[in-house]
């Protein structure tokens, strides 16, 4: 009897996470202790998101499946992006300090190299993630 045979695909070895997660640490550790908007800053998200974009267009990395089709609950995460892009643009537009955007609201809690760190890290890891589909 005749079996199909089944080949599972490997990653790279500088793919896995058991790499990639101290590489993430050690740059969010250095971009957290940047000041924000600098230009160094500037330059390590520049130099970090084109890293990871160029991968993302090459083949050097290998994809995983997508799903066949995202659940109708899934619709419900466009709300909060939605909201956040209307928020923003609208207090952008207006050009108004009377509310602020979201993204000052953030600014106490980013000012903490931690939580700035942390920040750096987890977009790290999620563009990652955009990467491998």
């Amino acid at each position: 009897m005749d079996r199909p045979e089944v080949v599972a695909e490997v990653d790279r070895a500088w793919a896995r996470p058991a790499v990639l997660t101290p590489v993430f640490a050690l740059v969010s550790l250095v971009g957290g202790a940047l000041p924000s908007f600098s230009q160094r800053a500037n330059l390590l998200v520049l130099g970090a998101g084109g890293a990871l974009f160029w991968l993302g267009i090459s083949a050097a990395v290998p994809r995983r499946p997508a799903p066949a089709r995202l659940p109708r609950a899934a619709a419900w995460w466009l709300l909060p992006v939605l909201l956040f892009a209307v928020v923003e643009g609208a207090t952008f537009l207006n050009g108004s300090s009377a509310y602020p955007t979201l993204s000052r609201l953030a600014d106490p809690v980013l000012e903490h190299y931690w939580a700035r760190a942390g920040a750096y890290f987890g977009w790290l890891w999620a563009f990652w993630a955009m990467v491998r589909r």
